[in-house]
């Protein structure tokens, strides 16, 4: 994945004819911490963006009014506010109708989790579910640490990268209490270097190209064995490396059949299938329908897919 943050006004690259746009995150200078949190006004418009795209870096919404729905991959999820939304880096998602929505928003990328790391981990776990109600306490609770979190990014006293990230972390486990969150089945056993490599893994394969990669790719890019990649990942999740690789390749392939206009031929190619008949009887295999009838049941007429520039 590209630069994921930029300098203001760094224009938006041109996507690949029919892909879907990247925002990466906008930061003050060289050296800047790659963090950002303020109201959707704040932000920019392109936090409300009614157009399918992704981003490089993490966010998270919390959604205190508005109407219509929040789009993310193939999931719908009505605004009936409060909610708490987690977003991955890759995951495709756009608002659609209503009156837009209202809130707060913490914008970050994997580096700013170096004081903890283990919060990558969590994050997946709350992306996979990504959308929380919210209890009216867990409202106040959650507005107060956004507003801290607003406040602390906008003020620059010194010391306020580590108020920052621990701000964030607070925020990151209080989320994971939250009601609805999905597990991954991770084995407790799974310590050291093993569930570092399997959480290295569970990172790499959100990558859009790694839809392209074999198991032995990855075991090269993370510097370890095949066989090292197979025992970590399944000490870790119980389940072998090669079954989750297919399925973020069905993930990516359905990404781009609901959100792009590439053809059958093209998603094929992007997702490792040199042959578009062996790639229909895959994904027919894994999701029960054609790649065509996928598309006409879960793709929605969109403005065009231009760049834009990059997110505040």
């Amino acid at each position: 994945m590209r630069s994921t943050t930029v300098l203001p006004g760094t224009p938006g690259s041109p996507p690949e004819p029919g892909d879907v746009p990247l925002h990466r995150l906008e930061v003050a200078g060289p050296g800047a911490p790659p963090f950002a949190a303020g109201s959707f006004e704040a932000v920019g418009p392109l936090s409300r963006w009614d157009r399918p795209h992704r981003h490089t870096f993490y966010e998270i919404v919390h959604v205190s009014a508005g109407s219509g729905t929040h789009v993310v991959d193939l999931a719908r999820w009505p605004l009936r506010p409060p909610h708490l939304a987690v977003i991955l880096p890759g995951q495709v998602h756009h608002w659609e109708g209503g009156r837009g929505p209202e809130g707060t928003l913490a914008l970050f990328t994997d580096d700013f989790l170096v004081d903890h790391p283990r919060d990558r981990e969590v994050l997946r776990e709350l992306g996979e579910r990504c959308w929380f109600a919210l209890d009216p306490e867990q409202h106040r609770s959650v507005g107060r640490l956004m507003a801290e979190l607003v406040a602390e990014h906008r003020e620059r006293a010194p010391g306020h990268e580590s108020v920052l990230r621990s701000l964030l972390h607070v925020l990151v486990v209080r989320a994971a209490r939250l009601p609805g969150r999905t597990g991954t089945g991770r084995d407790p056993r799974a310590q050291g270097r093993p569930a570092a490599v399997a959480e290295a893994f569970a990172r790499l394969i959100t990558r859009p190209e790694a839809a392209t990669w074999s198991v032995r790719e990855c075991a090269d890019r993370l510097g370890v064995t095949p066989h090292y990649l197979t025992q970590a990942v399944r000490a870790a999740t119980g389940r072998p490396p090669g079954r989750l690789l297919i399925e973020a390749r069905v993930c990516q392939a359905q990404r781009l059949l609901a959100h792009t206009q590439l053809s059958v031929r093209q998603v094929a190619a992007r997702t490792g299938f040199a042959d578009p008949a062996y790639f229909s009887r895959f994904f027919r295999r894994e999701t029960g329908s054609s790649p065509g009838d996928f598309r006409k049941h879960h793709s929605r007429p969109h403005q065009s897919l231009e760049a834009p520039p990059a997110h505040a």
